[in-house]
């Protein structure tokens, strides 16, 4: 996936985010499998453990079964068809969970050849407020971020000044 960039960008800003609301003593469920950022919270001093690539959508029983203190679900939800049931049955009292946002100036991105690798949501940032509320959390701090490309036309101009992603640290409450 990160074969030609690197989202350092992204990544500095999940890390501070990270660091301002988790102590390094919690244990950490990261959905998905082991990824470039897993490794750097684990090079932190985390304790991570990564789901297995089992489809969220149809099973939830790794995070209705985890004993972890913190879920995090870092550019995760965007390709689940029901995050909603994933986050319902989530028993970690906290939440850090990022997506990228929805830009009205371009489709939802969709890889031709990795059907894991496919936005069937782009939220904006009141879809997920909404969702995380109707799933029983409170959110209790949040950030947005823009992530400029280095190349010429409307689009790269447009990403310099529209938001692109969206971190939320929230608390379960009920």
């Amino acid at each position: 996936m990160y074969e030609k960039t690197f989202p350092n960008k992204r990544f500095q800003h999940t890390l501070t985010f990270l660091n301002k609301h988790v102590q390094k003593s919690e244990r950490i469920l990261d959905l998905g499998v082991e990824n470039p950022f897993s490794k750097i919270m684990k090079n932190e001093g985390y304790s991570v453990q990564n789901t297995t690539g089992e489809d969220l959508d149809l099973d939830q029983s790794v995070v209705a079964n985890t004993t972890t203190e913190v879920v995090t679900a870092l550019e995760i939800f965007e390709h689940l068809l029901n995050p909603y049931t994933v986050l319902s049955q989530i028993k970690a009292k906290k939440l850090i969970i990022s997506i990228p946002m929805r830009l009205w100036f371009a489709a939802a991105y969709r890889s031709k050849t990795d059907p894991w690798d496919r936005h069937y949501h782009e939220f904006e940032d009141w879809q997920l407020d909404w969702l995380l509320q109707k799933t029983g959390w409170k959110i209790i701090d949040r950030q947005k971020w823009t992530n400029p490309v280095k190349k010429v036309g409307l689009r790269p101009l447009l990403r310099y000044f529209t938001n692109r992603y969206y971190i939320v640290y929230a608390e379960k409450i009920h």
